[in-house]
């Protein structure tokens, strides 16, 4: 009995990991959707990242909020951006997550803060918050 009850344990533990590990890779790939359709100007793959009416909040002069696909709605097809991409970080409890990117480009940098929901099975992004980090070009 105490062997059977050690067995269902591990099992328990076992399916718990493999389901953190399925969403971990589902949101990686939600972001991924959002940096691929970023990078190669392809707004139809940018947009599977994102809920319906998912917001986007920036401080450019002043505090501005709009939603997201809408914004990005006005990309143009085009040749791919100058630009490296790298997901920094993933958090997930239960059905939200957070994730933190940069994309950097030859004289500044974003970085990207993410809110993911898991909504009916998928990990879609509701909000995104980020800052524009301008490198130093002076010459040392």
């Amino acid at each position: 009995m105490k062997h059977l009850f050690t067995l269902l344990l591990l099992f328990s533990i076992l399916g718990t990991s493999t389901a953190q590990e399925s969403d971990y890779a589902m949101v990686e790939k939600t972001v991924q959707y959002y940096l691929e359709g970023g990078t190669n100007n392809d707004f139809e793959t940018l947009k599977k990242a994102f809920h319906k009416t998912a917001t986007m909040r920036y401080i450019t002069d002043e505090y501005k909020e709009v939603n997201a696909l809408e914004f990005f709605s006005k990309m143009k097809p085009g040749p791919k951006q100058n630009r490296k991409t790298k997901i920094d970080y993933i958090n997930i409890t239960g059905h939200a997550a957070n994730a933190k990117l940069e994309i950097e480009y030859p004289t500044f940098t974003f970085i990207d803060y993410m809110n993911l929901l898991k909504i009916n099975g998928e990990w879609k992004i509701v909000n995104k918050i980020f800052y524009k980090k301008v490198h130093d070009t002076r010459k040392k």
